[in-house]
């Protein structure tokens, strides 16, 4: 399937884990690392009580960002439901809280202007016929214990289960643009789980069938076993655009702001601001968007620490953002320390270190018309240096063939990462 124009063009999404898991506030797999017990955790669906969410407030610090999209985590391996389930009553409106979260998402969302995504985890610890395997909780329990555990439980059950629930997500909320299913872990020579489930016990065929049926033109990542419309490399940046078979595919980074996809109270491991938009751009250069997570707190907000990485972002993207929406690869060779992307005939040279008056830039001799920085719109002066001039005292010399001599302020521009506009010729 053709991935929508709008996937590529928007090149910017918010990734949102909120769960139970948000008040131990100890990291989303934090069931799965202390093992905790269905009757453990339980404490934590009698206090969900998010009084301060404000999915509004969620969906305009989005778009402020300069995100064009935002996917909610519907349902984490938890097996906890932010919505109005007709399938389980461990949902949201069981528990202080009383409502259906995801419908006061949607609506936020959409009222926005943004697109809709959904996250929904094809795990679940929960379910008293998802079997235990090597991810669970149990895992660790004695042999006979887990053999008892497994006594009657049915996958084909919980296969009709996790079907029903995706029927119910994309039938009642309008249309939703992304789906992003998460995960798959058969045993193979990739996952060393034991009991470890993929494509046969989800049904993926016929999920996706199911999802493609109920949603026409949805995006619908690659995690269910089976390829997807994109691939979607989590907690790395890829170094190169990015191929399956040696075939160029759509693909999407998820990035996390402290390495914890849900609120991690105690986790100070936050990637600067700086850093985040050079992320950002290096994804777009190599043909690749970024979904940036936040995980707001038990309470329903967004900390301090999200605040401030959303703001720093949303100002750079704020005088920054045509080098990003709508911008893909350039085929010319950046220096180092920087990269290029480029909409139409502009060219965006990212700076990702500050340089001292020159830059040469190789192939683009003759074929840039105008140059500015992005930020401001101050002129950038450039020349071409003839290969034959020495180099004098006060002179710079001669350059290769072809090479274009852009001429820098000496102070850099205080933002996160300084762009020059190359405005291109027709035949460039």
């Amino acid at each position: 399937m053709t991935v929508p124009a709008w996937f590529t063009e928007d090149r910017f999404g918010m990734f949102i884990h909120w769960g139970l898991y948000s008040l131990p506030a100890r990291h989303e797999w934090v069931m799965n690392r202390e093992r905790t017990t269905d009757a453990e955790y339980e404490k934590y669906f009698r206090h969900f009580e998010p009084d301060l969410f404000d999915p509004t407030e969620w969906a305009r610090a989005a778009k402020k960002a300069g995100m064009r999209y935002v996917v909610l985590t519907t349902k984490h391996h938890e097996g906890f439901c932010l919505w109005d389930s007709e399938l389980t009553d461990y949902t949201s409106m069981n528990t202080p809280i009383g409502k259906d979260l995801v419908r006061e998402f949607v609506d936020a969302v959409r009222a926005e202007g943004l697109r809709v995504g959904f996250y929904h985890s094809l795990i679940d610890w929960h379910h008293p016929d998802f079997t235990i395997d090597g991810h669970h909780p149990r895992r660790d329990d004695a042999p006979e214990e887990i053999e008892r555990l497994n006594e009657g439980r049915d996958m084909d059950r919980y296969r009709a289960y996790l079907h029903g629930q995706v029927e119910e997500l994309l039938t009642r909320y309008g249309t939703i643009d992304y789906l992003f299913y998460d995960f798959s872990y058969r045993q193979d020579d990739h996952h060393q789980v034991w009991n470890g489930k993929g494509a046969e016990e989800w049904g993926s065929e016929e999920l996706l069938a199911l999802t493609r049926r109920l949603q026409p033109g949805i995006v619908v990542n690659d995690r269910l076993d089976i390829p997807g419309d994109l691939v979607t490399p989590e907690q790395y940046q890829p170094d190169r655009p990015m191929e399956v078979d040696g075939v160029p595919v759509v693909w999407e980074a998820c990035q996390t702001l402290n390495g914890s996809w849900g609120y991690d109270r105690d986790n100070v491991h936050v990637k600067s601001v700086d850093l985040l938009v050079r992320m950002l751009v290096d994804g777009v250069s190599n043909n690749g968007n970024m979904l940036l997570n936040i995980g707001p707190t038990g309470r329903g907000e967004f900390d301090a620490t999200a605040v401030t990485a959303l703001e720093g972002i949303g100002e750079w993207m704020r005088r920054h953002e045509r080098s990003i929406r709508g911008a893909g690869p350039a085929a010319f060779s950046a220096p180092a320390d920087t990269r290029y992307t480029r909409r139409g005939n502009r060219l965006y040279l990212h700076l990702f270190a500050w340089p001292f008056e020159h830059l040469h830039l190789p192939g683009l001799g003759g074929k840039v018309a105008y140059a500015q920085l992005l930020n401001d719109a101050s002129e950038i002066p450039f020349r071409e240096i003839d290969p034959s001039v020495k180099a004098l005292t006060t002179g710079l010399g001669g350059q290769p063939p072809g090479t274009l001599t852009i001429t820098l302020p000496i102070i850099r521009p205080d933002v996160a990462v300084p762009v020059v506009e190359l405005f291109l010729k027709d035949d460039a």
